[in-house]
């Protein structure tokens, strides 16, 4: 048990040494031994590692890739590799509302893909980190329909028992479809209402109860019955909550000026989820895969960082 416990020891220090001598610039770099650090660690290992390398270096591990990630994107992804799940989310929810331009496409991502207790615990981290309420800012800092609406998701979280109920989930399908058809114009009470009532697990269930009663999605619903913005906002909505791998596809088939973060954030907080679903949609809808994307998109060999993510991403791909 010692010995064991000694080997660990000094692998952790091994580990810290060569994450050190990258983020310094000092010494000979290992680019598998870098992914393989990131890859090959549980949570607790990690935690371990930030420990070691604040004794003997008298620096916060996080803090170091944080300051190198708005530059360097195998510090990004590293970064995203070790913090704690909600904390993460948490991060990039802030960041979307206050780090400049409001990101609404990232905030529906964390909102809309995470499982009711895993928001619930994202909320809690927000407030921890932040002071700071995540519905009331996102209250503040989003106008239309769209903040409504993730108002009523972030809402749904509180609702969450782990259970799901079909008989409920048949009489809410049902409620859907007469808060669309009933009346001359759509009735968004009704619907978020329903939307901040049930939470993500069973709103899966209405929609595939939907589907049962009626022939057809709910989504497809809204759009022939051209329910104007608040029903082009809610397709999205609807449409990432049910199929998230098909949403994460067409984000990266997207092309904007984040597509190298994006490409970033979904593989490493996708992975171990449904990356291989989002890569299979991804590869329905351009005939090509997502390791060609990542190779292209890091494909500037001057740059080291630029392989070491390329190899981080393609074995998180490839699972």
């Amino acid at each position: 048990m010692g010995s064991s416990s000694c080997q660990s020891g000094h692998q952790y220090e091994l580990d810290c040494q060569h994450l050190h001598c990258y983020f310094s610039g000092k010494g000979t770099i290992n680019n598998e031994r870098l992914v393989d650090i990131v890859l090959h660690r549980n949570c607790h290992e990690l935690k371990v590692i930030c420990q070691t390398y604040n004794a003997l270096y008298g620096q916060e591990l996080l803090h170091v890739m944080s300051a190198a990630q708005r530059n360097n994107p195998f510090a990004r992804a590293a970064y995203l590799s070790m913090r704690e799940p909600q904390e993460r989310d948490a991060e990039i929810m802030r960041n979307s509302l206050f780090g400049g331009n409001l990101n609404l496409n990232t905030l529906i991502e964390i909102a809309c893909t995470r499982p009711s207790s895993e928001l619930m615990c994202i909320k809690q981290s927000y407030r921890s980190w932040y002071n700071s309420d995540l519905e009331q800012d996102v209250n503040v800092k989003i106008n239309g329909g769209y903040k409504e609406i993730l108002l009523a998701v972030l809402k749904s979280c509180r609702n969450y028992n782990g259970k799901a109920d079909m008989s409920m989930a048949m009489c809410d399908a049902k409620t859907l479809y007469e808060a669309v058809e009933s009346g001359r114009t759509i009735d968004q009470k009704t619907i978020l209402s329903l939307l901040s009532q049930r939470n993500t697990g069973q709103l899966k269930y209405i929609l595939i109860s939907f589907k049962q009663l009626y022939g057809h999605e709910f989504s497809k619903l809204i759009k022939q019955r051209k329910c104007g913005q608040f029903g082009r906002e809610l397709r999205i909505i609807i449409r990432c909550i049910q199929n998230p791998e098909k949403f994460f596809a067409k984000l990266l088939r997207m092309k904007n000026a984040d597509s190298r973060e994006l490409l970033i954030r979904i593989v490493i907080t996708r992975s171990g989820i449904d990356i291989k679903d989002i890569h299979k949609a991804f590869s329905a809808k351009t005939g090509s895969s997502l390791e060609t994307l990542v190779k292209r998109e890091f494909n500037n060999n001057k740059d080291k960082n630029n392989d070491i993510v390329a190899s981080l991403l393609v074995r998180l791909i490839k699972g």
